[in-house]
């Protein structure tokens, strides 16, 4: 995987631990950004970068953030598709009941790299039947 830095103050990611899955996402803004409870922002992170044809990057919450401030990825988990470009941002939003303020430097998100399947995409006049049919939110079972 290969990055760009657009700035001089952009963190290239690293795993935090041999195991880790995800590659922490850090803010590279001019600016802290404070985020109202219920208000978001997409919060630069200076990089830009060149994922391999055949994975996606997946754009996700870090659970401090969730867990201590109640600030998570709007669209988690957010796509980086392979030939795309431009600056990675990530797309927080503050669920908590008080004001967070993002710094430059913090961690934000993690990066998931993982394997995309491509549908081949077919339209026909009816769908084969299945067991559960229609049947939508909480129709399988209770929990």
């Amino acid at each position: 995987m290969l990055f760009q830095r657009l700035r001089p103050d952009a963190v290239v990611p690293r795993y935090m631990t041999d195991a880790a899955a995800g590659l922490d996402l850090v803010a590279a803004i001019d600016a802290a950004v404070t985020l109202a409870p219920g208000a978001r922002a997409a919060i630069g992170t200076g990089l830009a970068v060149a994922i391999a044809e055949g994975y996606e990057g997946q754009v996700r919450p870090r659970s401090g953030l969730a867990r201590e401030h109640g600030v998570t990825v709007a669209n988690a988990p957010g796509t980086i598709d392979a030939d795309y470009r431009g600056e990675v941002a990530v797309l927080l939003i503050n669920l908590g009941s008080a004001a967070v303020t993002i710094e430059a430097g913090q961690r934000i998100a993690q990066l998931v790299i993982a394997p995309v399947a491509r549908a081949t995409v077919d339209v026909v006049e009816q769908l084969p039947a299945t067991r559960r049919g229609t049947g939508g939110f909480g129709s399988t079972g209770k929990t």
